[in-house]
């Protein structure tokens, strides 16, 4: 019969059109799964221009893909080929630990936080003490040991044995905390080795820590948001480090991000009108430092924001004290800053008890973090034993160690662990100490550092252990809202099945 030539164009048009975004379905896994762009135009014979048509194909199929489940591929097997270490700044402009460790699937990259209230029992954070770069605060010999010391003795292991890896570096630094190789030094490969083994299942990484726990349940967290900085991350006079709001009455996690964020907009209008707009400017975390000293003023605010935003009973409050921070010669200063404070404002610890009672009863507070020093288990457990209907954090009190978890629970001191994986140092170590927490019935929060990188590990990390809830800072500065951005996608690939912890965020 007769062609027609229009017709034709339209189904060659429609049928190349097909096989882009074929291949661009194709692209975004292995993209996904971490094939460099040179790769791929090696073993596709592309030109660069035709990768870019793909990537654009790819880049609007990725949506698609992502809710319909994500099309996952599995990697196979294969050892670990090579792990590269590089020196690149944290979110405050200090050096930290970056690592990239490849396999035949592809590279993996996984970046290290850094605290600033650091507890003295936490792993060691290895850092140059050369004054003449970074003010010392260098990690060049980080660096080196994962190169020459670690680097060589992972080469050819199968990046999905998490526990046999983690313990084989432990066994490498062979001190009590980490202070030979490095915790940042370790934990950069155990994050890497944990995105490997996860795209070898061909699995997403929050179901890979589920898998690694043996845990059934992948579970939303309540995200706690810092919106008030005082402490050791802000300028201002205000003792306590963290005045945090969590939207437990959300229906989901997308839903408590929005309702938090609109709260934190509503905050900071409160705070230009009474301060003025020097005030509006935000601490380490992307909370407000407004220059006050009463804690109770902070909470009055955060109230005033959640009934102008509309979310009255619906938003709870969070605070982290770091009393450690604060805490000398048996006593608790709450005006540290302050060269020469007020004779009032220098406490006992059972008067510490009060004034959180005072909180706790005047304010819609739920949650209290670190409220006495590292090694004050006396007051700790005082404490805990009158706070029922409130979860008591232990963060430098814990450093998500085992052992003083063990001590702890002994000690009836709290009800809840701070989980930071750079304290303890390895992926495993985390997860021991989640599983010994939730066996107790603690709680657990998932927890950024102050100085923080846009690695989002702890945003899978989370969901894959449910437990509930994290935090990670205000929704501002990207190192924070990478994190929140990562939990929404995971929401959304979860669809139907997706659970936010809600109200039931301290045991869901």
């Amino acid at each position: 019969g007769e062609i027609n030539p229009v017709s034709s164009l339209r189904k060659l048009h429609t049928s190349t059109m097909q096989l882009m975004r074929a291949t661009g379905a194709l692209l975004v896994c292995a993209m996904a799964l971490g094939a460099s762009e040179a790769a791929l135009l090696t073993a596709g014979r592309m030109a660069p221009s035709a990768l870019l048509s793909l990537r654009n194909v790819a880049s609007r199929r990725s949506c698609h893909l992502a809710g319909a489940g994500a099309l996952r591929m599995r990697g196979g097997g294969g050892g670990i080929h090579s792990i590269v270490a590089r020196e690149v700044l944290d979110s405050r402009g200090n050096p930290t630990v970056e690592v990239d460790l490849t396999t035949d699937i592809g590279t993996f990259r996984s970046a290290v936080p850094s605290g600033a209230s650091t507890g003295i029992y936490e792993a060691c954070e290895l850092r140059d003490d050369d004054k003449k770069r970074y003010g010392g605060k260098g990690v060049q010999i980080a660096v080196k040991n994962v190169e020459t010391i670690i680097a060589p003795a992972l080469k050819g292991l199968d990046p999905t044995h998490q526990a046999e890896i983690d313990q084989k570096m432990i066994d490498l630094d062979g001190s009590p905390n980490k202070n030979k190789l490095g915790a940042n030094a370790i934990l950069a490969v155990s994050m890497a080795v944990a995105k490997a083994g996860a795209a070898q299942k061909g699995v997403p990484l929050y179901q890979y820590f589920a898998d690694l726990a043996g845990n059934k349940k992948l579970i939303l967290p309540v995200p706690w948001m810092n919106v008030i900085n005082g402490g050791s991350h802000a300028g201002n006079r205000l003792a306590m480090q963290e005045f945090m709001i969590g939207a437990t009455g959300a229906p989901s996690f997308k839903e408590a991000v929005r309702w938090t964020t609109e709260v934190y907009h509503a905050l900071k209008a409160v705070i230009k009108k009474k301060y003025g707009m020097d005030a509006c400017n935000v601490g380490d975390e992307g909370g407000f430092a407004p220059n006050i000293q009463e804690n109770s003023e902070g909470l009055r605010l955060l109230v005033e924001a959640i009934e102008k935003a509309g979310y009255t009973g619906k938003i709870k409050i969070g605070m982290d004290v770091a009393a450690s921070e604060f805490y000398k010669d048996g006593k608790y200063n709450l005006d540290f800053k302050n060269p020469n404070p007020s004779p009032k404002d220098v406490i006992t610890g059972d008067e510490l008890i009060e004034v959180y009672k005072g909180f706790v009863k005047d304010f819609p507070v739920v949650t209290i973090e670190d409220p006495f020093d590292q090694d004050d288990w006396e007051h700790y457990t005082k404490f805990n034993a009158v706070m029922a209907n409130t979860q008591v954090v232990g963060d430098d009190l814990l450093v998500t160690n085992p052992k003083r978890i063990a001590t702890a629970i002994e000690k009836k001191a709290c009800s809840a662990l701070l989980l930071k994986v750079n304290q303890i140092g390895t992926i495993s170590e985390a997860i021991k100490a989640c599983q010994i927490s939730q066996g107790q019935g603690w709680g657990v929060m998932v927890s950024h550092r102050s100085g923080e990188t846009e690695d989002t590990t702890i945003a899978d990390l989370v969901v894959g252990l449910g437990t509930g809830q994290i935090k990670t800072g205000a929704p501002c500065r990207a190192e924070r809202t990478a994190k929140y951005n990562q939990l929404m996608r995971i929401e959304e690939e979860l669809g139907a099945a997706a659970v936010y912890a809600g109200e039931k965020f301290r045991k869901f």
